[in-house]
C-alpha cells in the first residue's frame, strides 16, 4: 500500500497541484459564459482604479484676439480595492490512503492522484460558483459575501454615485413598454458617451420575467419567439424586444437567488474594460510578486504524519468600472 511519503513526489508540489486545479474545466454560471469580464492578473493584493470627470461641454463664443475659454485639467480620483481572498480547506487522512485499492495498471501514485484531484475538483466547483456570485455583485453594484448580508464592496459608495434605475410599470396594462426600452438604451448611452456598445442584455429575476412576458404589449412577441426557439431545439428562454435581449436568470444556491425575483438588470455588452476580474497571487512565499492565477492548490503534511491538509484558493476582484452604465429595472 502507498505510504504518506508519496506526497513528497513532484506531482504534489505547489506548482504541480496549482497547474492541476487550473487545468480542471471552469464551470461557469451564466454570467461567466457570456465573457463579459476581462481577466487582468496582478502581482499585488490591491488594485487602484482611476476615474476622471471628462464630460463634454459647450464653448462660449469670444471676440477674435481675446482670451479663450480655459480648458483646465480633468478632475481625477483614485480608488484602491483590496482583492478578496477565497480559501477552502480539506484533509486526506492516512487511513483514507491505506484504504485505497490499487486496480488495473495504476500505480500507488496514480491512485492517490485520483483521490487528491477529486477533492481539488470539488473545491474548484465551489470557487467557480463564488466567482459567478461576485460577478453578479459587480454587475448589480454591490458585491456581497457568501452570507448574502456582509458587503465586500458597494461600488456606488466607492465611486460616490447613485444607481441608475428605470421603473418599468409592468403591472399597468397600458404602459408603453417600447418607450421604457428606449429609456433604458438612452440611460446607457448617457453614461457611456462615445464608448462602443455591441448590444444590451437584460437578465431578469423569476417574477419580473413572468410579469414582463405576460404584459399585453410583450406577450405576442414572446410567444412567437419561444415557438421559434422550440422549433429550433434551443432550450434557452430569451427573445429580442425594444432593441434589447431579454432572458431569465436561473442561478441560485441554498435558496438564495443570484438575481432577486422582482428585479432585472440591463447590461451593456462589448464595452472595453467595463467589467474586469483581477486575480491576485496566493498568500504563499512561493507566489509573492508573481502574477495571480485563477486558482491555487497545495498540500501540507499534518503533525506526526497523520495525513495531509489540502488547501485551494482564489483571489479575484470582480468590478464594474462604470456602475451607472448598468441599469436596474423594477416592476413598478
Amino acid at each position: 500500500m502507498p505510504g504518506l511519503n508519496i506526497f513528497e513526489n513532484d506531482a504534489f508540489s505547489l506548482q504541480s497541484m496549482t497547474a492541476a486545479i487550473n487545468e480542471m474545466p471552469y464551470t461557469p454560471g451564466y454570467i461567466g459564459s457570456l465573457d463579459l469580464f476581462t481577466e487582468k492578473p496582478v502581482s499585488t493584493t490591491s488594485v487602484s482604479i482611476e476615474s476622471q470627470s471628462n464630460a463634454l461641454g459647450l464653448v462660449q463664443t469670444s471676440r477674435r484676439g481675446a482670451p479663450g475659454v480655459v480648458i483646465g485639467a480633468d478632475k481625477r480620483k483614485i480608488r484602491s480595492f483590496i482583492v478578496p481572498h477565497l480559501q477552502m480547506n480539506d484533509e486526506i487522512l492516512a487511513d483514507e490512503i491505506q484504504g485505497v485499492r490499487e486496480f488495473g495498471s495504476e500505480s500507488g501514485l496514480q491512485t492517490i492522484e485520483r483521490v487528491v484531484n477529486g477533492r481539488l475538483a470539488k473545491g474548484a466547483r465551489y470557487l467557480d460558483a463564488t466567482l459567478e456570485w461576485h460577478m453578479l455583485g459587480a454587475i448589480k453594484g454591490v458585491i456581497l459575501d457568501a452570507d448574502n448580508s456582509t458587503t465586500i464592496y458597494n461600488l456606488f459608495t466607492e465611486f460616490g454615485i447613485s444607481q441608475n434605475t428605470v421603473a418599468m410599470a409592468i403591472p399597468t396594462a397600458t404602459t408603453n413598454i417600447n418607450g421604457k426600452c428606449t429609456d433604458i438604451l438612452e440611460a446607457i448611452e448617457n453614461e457611456l458617451g462615445a464608448s462602443p456598445v455591441s448590444s444590451v442584455r437584460v437578465i431578469c429575476g423569476a417574477n419580473f420575467w413572468r410579469e414582463f412576458t405576460n404584459h399585453p404589449l410583450v406577450k405576442e412577441k414572446f410567444i412567437n419567439s419561444t415557438n421559434a426557439i422550440r422549433l429550433a431545439g434551443d432550450p434557452r428562454m430569451q427573445f429580442e424586444f425594444g432593441g434589447l435581449t431579454w432572458e431569465r436568470y436561473r442561478g441560485s444556491i441554498g435558496g438564495t437567488a443570484f438575481v432577486a425575483t422582482d428585479e432585472a438588470y440591463a447590461i451593456p455588452e462589448g464595452v472595453p474594460d467595463l467589467f474586469l476580474t483581477h486575480y491576485a497571487p496566493a498568500d504563499y512565499v512561493d507566489t509573492v510578486n508573481t502574477l495571480g492565477l485563477a486558482r491555487y492548490a497545495r498540500q501540507i503534511m499534518k503533525p506526526n504524519q497523520k495525513g495531509i491538509d489540502l488547501e485551494v484558493q482564489s483571489n479575484p476582484l470582480c468590478i464594474c468600472t462604470r456602475p451607472r452604465a448598468v441599469i436596474k429595472l423594477t416592476k413598478v
